[in-house]
């Protein structure tokens, strides 16, 4: 018999209870094979590790796995895998369900910043869905368009139609079923009552009912015996009471039995069949080990018949880029610690010379604090010292600034060293400037120098620990390094590979976790789109917009190509946005561009159009060839700056949601980035989605910059490359909400 590739309803509905039980487990990463198949990693505190594999390929599964039955760690993780680490790394699982009596798992997953809802669907070509708090998809594995249901990023997740429940059908209901039926029993169970071929035999044997008796001569007796048989196996698989079995069969190379050839597994079901009397089986203690074990052993099988999947395989992480990178951070941490070495010495310096000059600081001091005893006002007592230097007086010559808001007077001091001193307050030649509290005297201000001195030397010990951190961060990727090269060496050698937890770990360590580096290296880029609206679709096209009329004059004038895009939008006020064919100085090719880069482009257009200002949540916008664009208006019409007439048809892109996300990116360059949500959240380390609200341009964008940089740990890196002003030019004009 055929080999079972596939689970069905009724296995699903007996995994649902035992997948239950790891309901509190965190998730630590998430990992994809081949496209198809999803590995969630977790930690489960009775447990310890738990593998959690959902496949959609040719093979549609999804249970926990004992970590021996897991392949190492692949390679580089591509954006869906990525885009699942930044959402759910540290996320509790909170249970799954199984929807309505189909074939799709829906797994929820809860953190304090977000929720994330993974939707596996386990029928027809198969997907992975991962949906926001609202229902939204964030990210699918394939992108679905049907006239019935829309699976996309953006959009929000459409289940298919509603299918009959046959473990909950009451005994009427099953009867006008079975009897509005033109086929035979067993066909009916099958196809109406949705229970698949197999199931339906087992309920016609169970049942003592012949398979192929056609529905218009089944009796009422025996349409109640298969009710009867059908309400047993639910009432067994809601109260657990079930018998899994792995079912083998032994067989030569030309597919007839041999009782002598290795046996091969051929089914896996949660309960004993009477379809299957006649094949020898295995009983393990749950059904989801019986599953794991089944599919494990006929991985195996397939491998064995050189049908080995490709995820077993993993491709050559990029230790040299990552060393590279460690190197650069150490260099830069090395900077950072002579730095403050020098800046600490000055301080200390500056505290020395106060000393050094004793009586002349007393002077300026007590004569600036007696001046405000008295309630001299502070210009009255900068316009005595002015006048004071005039006449020479040593005390008042060395005064350069007097500050009555901050309540200081800033000193210049000889420095008998001889060095010129750089300090925050300036340096001249061979002088020193001191900002002093004019409330406090020589030895308070002098101790406020060393205590600063203490403070940087502080910062510099902390600096030393994380270099130690570092490069010991550079030796464990070296580490990797010698150790991934001598596995691939063993594996060419042997074939084989070692598929524990160790390997895993060892090759899934190379992608940096940039939220809890403690120093980012600032790596700015320098492009010509920059004062442009832009962003980059998933699929790695630039997308370049107008913030204004002239812009809009300068993209299609300038930059568009005859192998780009133009898209607007139906609503008045929107920016030109171009999908670039290839980058303004070079040859282009005509490009067939997918489906997904050009609904990324549609957003664009209409989140910065007048639907966002408007508070609308969708809007349409339209795509034309560049030759379809012209200047040129119609005999006796005029045509405004910036707008264009349009000739010729017109694709539609129709409610397109209004959404943007925010965030900062730290690999390859490090800067802050904005556009379509699905075109961001993988390439940014962290980020912020938005829809049209209440929240003004830089409102919007100051709580943006607060949330990213909470989560960074060094949070100078998000001030300098990704501050309120900088995400604000890839906000929309109008208000906007935080939706994540």
């Amino acid at each position: 018999m055929d080999q079972k590739r596939e689970l069905s309803s009724i296995d699903l509905a007996a995994l649902v209870t035992e997948l239950n039980r790891y309901e509190g487990a965190k998730v630590d990463k998430a990992y994809l094979y081949d496209d198809d198949l999803l590995r969630l990693k977790l930690r489960d505190f009775d447990r310890g590790r738990v593998e959690l594999m959902i496949e959609v390929g040719d093979v549609k599964r999804a249970h926990a796995a004992d970590p021996d039955h897991v392949a190492d760690a692949p390679g580089r993780p591509p954006n869906f895998a990525k885009m699942l680490r930044n959402r759910m790394s540290g996320a509790d699982f909170a249970g799954v369900e199984q929807y309505e009596f189909d074939r799709i798992l829906t797994f929820e997953f809860e953190r304090e910043d977000q929720n994330t809802t993974l939707v596996a669907e386990l029928f027809g070509q198969g997907n992975v869905a991962a949906l926001d708090e609202t229902g939204e998809v964030v990210g699918s594995l394939s992108t679905v368009r049907l006239k019935s249901r829309t699976v996309a990023p953006g959009s929000q997740y459409e289940y298919p139609g509603s299918r009959l429940d046959p473990l909950d059908v009451s005994r009427g209901g099953f009867e006008r079923h079975m009897r509005e039926s033109d086929s035979d029993v067993v066909r009916t169970l099958a196809t109406q009552l949705n229970l698949g071929g197999l199931y339906a035999e087992e309920v016609c044997t169970r049942a003592g009912v012949e398979k192929e008796t056609p529905i218009e001569e089944a009796t009422d007796d025996q349409l109640r015996a298969l009710h009867d048989a059908l309400s047993r196996i639910g009432e067994r698989l809601r109260s657990g009471d079930i018998d899994p079995r792995v079912y083998e069969e032994s067989i030569d190379g030309d597919g007839n039995a041999d009782d002598d050839a290795d046996p091969r597994v051929v089914d896996v079901t949660p309960f004993p069949l009477a379809e299957h009397e006649d094949l020898p089986s295995v009983g393990f203690d749950s059904f989801n080990a019986a599953v794991d074990e089944y599919f494990y052993r006929l991985g195996s099988e397939d491998a064995e018949a050189g049908d080995a999947p490709a995820d077993a395989s993993a491709s050559r992480p990029d230790f040299e880029g990552e060393i590279a990178k460690q190197q650069r951070i150490i260099e830069q941490q090395e900077g950072a610690i002579e730095g403050f070495e020098e800046q600490a010495q000055a301080e200390r310096e500056r505290a020395e010379l106060l000393y050094a000059n004793y009586d002349l600081v007393d002077e300026v001091l007590s004569t600036v604090r007696e001046a405000r005893e008295s309630e001299v006002p502070w210009d009255e007592i900068e316009e005595t010292l002015d006048a004071g230097a005039e006449r020479g007086i040593p005390a008042a010559e060395a005064v350069v600034d007097v500050d009555g808001g901050e309540g200081t007077v800033t000193v210049e001091l000889a420095d008998e060293s001889g060095d010129d001193a750089d300090d925050e307050g300036g340096a001249n030649g061979g002088t020193t400037r001191i900002e002093l509290d004019a409330s406090e005297g020589v030895e308070v201000n002098a101790d406020r120098l060393y205590q600063e001195a203490k403070r940087v030397e502080e910062k510099k010990e902390g600096a030393m620990a994380a270099i130690e951190s570092t490069r010991e961060e550079l030796e464990a990727v070296k580490e990797r390094k010698a150790e991934w090269e001598e596995q691939q060496a063993a594996n060419d050698g042997s074939g084989q590979g070692d598929d524990g937890d160790d390997g895993a770990d060892d090759e899934e360590e190379y992608e940096t976790d940039w939220l809890s580096r403690a120093s980012i290296p600032i790596r700015s880029p320098d492009n010509w789109y920059d004062r442009f609206r832009w962003f980059h679709t998933s699929t790695g096209y630039l997308v370049i917009g107008g913030r204004n009329a002239d812009q809009n004059e300068e993209l299609v004038k300038k930059y568009m190509s005859k192998h780009d895009r133009f898209f607007h939008t139906q609503a008045h006020g929107g920016p030109v946005t171009i999908l670039k064919a290839s980058g303004p100085s070079e040859s282009a090719d005509p490009v067939d561009f997918s489906e997904e880069t050009l609904r990324e482009a549609a957003q664009f257009a209409v989140s910065y159009s007048s639907d966002w200002k408007d508070g609308r949540g969708a809007g349409d916008a339209y795509m034309v060839d560049p030759d379809q664009v012209s200047k040129t208006p119609e005999s006796g019409e005029y045509i405004e700056k910036g707008s264009f007439v349009i000739r010729g048809d017109r694709t539609y892109f129709e409610d397109v949601p209004c959404r943007i996300a925010v965030g900062v990116q730290c690999e390859p360059v490090t800067r802050a980035i904005g556009g379509p949500p699905s075109a961001i959240v993988d390439r940014a380390a962290a980020h912020v989605t938005f829809e049209p609200g209440m929240y003004a341009q830089n409102d919007a964008a100051m709580m943006a910059y607060r949330d990213l940089k909470e989560r960074f740990t060094d949070q100078s890196f998000v001030r300098k490359v990704a501050s309120a002003d900088r995400l604000q030019e890839f906000l929309p004009p109008g208000g906007s909400d935080i939706v994540d």
